[in-house]
């Protein structure tokens, strides 16, 4: 089983793995840190982390297809977190694999940017990692725009998308129990 969670910067993505992580003891991996190891490691790399989301999916998205092939083909479960993770991902693997990944994409409504930039998007940024606050890229306007480019990807894929709109908190939990009620198909399908 691969539990894929995608959806647009410091929407908890991290935090959610980590949960996640601590119910299920299943691992999990930020494409973020793949993305560092290979810029930080690799005199091949040819991309930047300054690069466009879009650059950085184009470059990423193939080796993280690859490990999760791997990972259902060794019957290994692994959890898999990051904005590289595109809306369209079913189009990459055959329905044999498909069966196997649980998938989801996590973004805020643009009422809930508008109301709790500060307040809550940029105090709980360090939730899990030490990310850095720029305030030339985390503005609203910035993230309302890339919170709506993952839902309109969504949409157009028909991907499962959650919009956080209110009470983050609350309405977090009825991601936990769609996953739970996914993870408890995928468990009684199988024949492990």
């Amino acid at each position: 089983m691969v539990i894929l969670i995608g959806g647009a910067s410091c929407t908890g993505k991290t935090l959610l793995a980590q949960k996640l992580l601590e119910r299920y003891k299943v691992p999990y991996i930020s494409i973020d840190h793949i993305k560092m190891g290979l810029i930080r490691g690799s005199s091949y790399c040819d991309f930047s982390a300054t690069d466009s989301d879009d650059e950085l999916t184009n470059k990423l998205w193939p080796i993280v297809q690859g490990m999760i092939m791997t990972n259902i083909e060794n019957r290994q479960h692994i959890i898999i977190e990051g904005c590289y993770i595109p809306p369209g991902y079913r189009k990459d693997f055959a329905p044999e694999y498909l069966e196997h990944i649980i998938a989801l994409f996590l973004g805020f409504s643009e009422d809930y940017i508008a109301e709790h930039f500060d307040s809550e998007i940029i105090k709980h940024l360090r939730a899990i990692e030490l990310k850095e606050y720029d305030p030339n890229y985390m503005t609203p306007e910035n993230f309302i725009t890339l919170n709506l480019q993952v839902k309109e990807q969504c949409n157009k894929h028909y991907a499962t998308y959650f919009e956080l709109s209110g009470d983050y908190e609350k309405e977090i939990l009825n991601v936990y129990k769609w996953i739970d009620k996914k993870i408890e198909a995928i468990t009684l399908g199988s024949s492990d």
